[in-house]
């Protein structure tokens, strides 16, 4: 295995085994922030609102989210925001200043578009039981997971941004990149060495399904080089393994992980990718004598 896109040391992951906290989308600090609407706050939101960079995303923060973001100036989590680094259906990404250095700060909307395809994920994962529709627990059930996601991945030895703290409806997670630009996904980076790097996703593949996760979005748009390791972001939907469309979501990941690396030239298959991930020994080749 060449250096270029090493594996993170696996020291230290013992015992992930397969319990998990419960979800608690009850009221946070957030709301109540909100709901009491002090002078402090009510400056903070001028502020906000009033930033150029912040001025298109109106329909982004509403006062329960400027309380979350609130709470994490006043935790330490953030000290100053930056600009947007990504903008989706679901959530954008700020780049923002924390208490060590650069922190990316993804909010999630409330008034989600693919809120139907978040339930497909929810529905079925035991952490996620008795949620209902509410579309502010949902949202904030879906914040939560994706911490308590990272942090399964991080603890089995899967490079992702370490998650920092959540807050509601907004994650604080390390910030990959490099002077305020973020990094790179596979998809726009050329791909030197193929087969290295196509080892250790499958690695990091496996290592999450060891764990009792599945990605259940995996692709080149979602993996990125950081400082020469590849890094697995967007682990929201990620689901256990005994969610009733596991296997068809690691098919899926499986199929798309291969399609990418067959087009960089490497001959891989997606059966023999399923096949490693779940610890599958592959088939004798028949060629031995009698």
């Amino acid at each position: 295995m060449s250096e270029e896109f090493g594996l993170l040391d696996l020291e230290g992951s013992d015992g992930v085994g397969d319990e998990w906290e419960e979800i608690d989308v009850s009221d946070t600090d957030a709301d109540r922030i909100a709901r009491k609407q002090d002078r402090k706050f009510l400056q903070f939101r001028k502020r906000i609102k009033d930033a150029d960079q912040f001025k298109v995303e109106a329909s982004v923060f509403d006062d329960a989210t400027l309380g979350a973001l609130y709470k994490l100036v006043q935790d330490g989590y953030i000290e100053a925001f930056g600009g947007p680094i990504s903008t989706g259906k679901e959530a954008n990404i700020y780049s923002a200043l924390g208490a060590d250095g650069d922190v990316a700060v993804k909010v999630y909307r409330i008034n989600a578009s693919d809120f139907r395809q978040m339930r497909d994920y929810l529905d079925g994962d035991p952490r996620f039981e008795g949620i209902g529709s509410d579309k502010k627990k949902v949202v904030v059930a879906w914040t939560k997971k994706e911490f308590a996601n990272l942090k399964r991945a991080l603890a089995a030895g899967v490079r992702v941004p370490t998650p920092i703290a959540v807050e509601r409806n907004v994650l604080v997670m390390e910030f990959l990149g490099t002077e305020g630009d973020r990094a790179r996904r596979l998809n726009e980076v050329t791909v030197e060495n193929p087969e290295t790097a196509y080892e250790v996703v499958r690695e990091y593949m496996r290592r999450l399904y060891s764990a009792g996760l599945i990605h259940g979005d995996l692709s080149e748009y979602n993996i990125v080089v950081h400082e020469g390791e590849l890094c697995v972001l967007d682990l929201g939907q990620a689901v256990t393994v005994h969610h009733p469309n596991s296997h068809e979501f690691l098919e899926r990941d499986c199929r798309n992980v291969a399609a990418f690396f067959s087009r960089q030239g490497f001959d891989v298959t997606a059966e023999a990718l399923l096949d490693y991930v779940t610890g599958v020994e592959p088939e004798p080749s028949g060629d031995v004598e009698a």
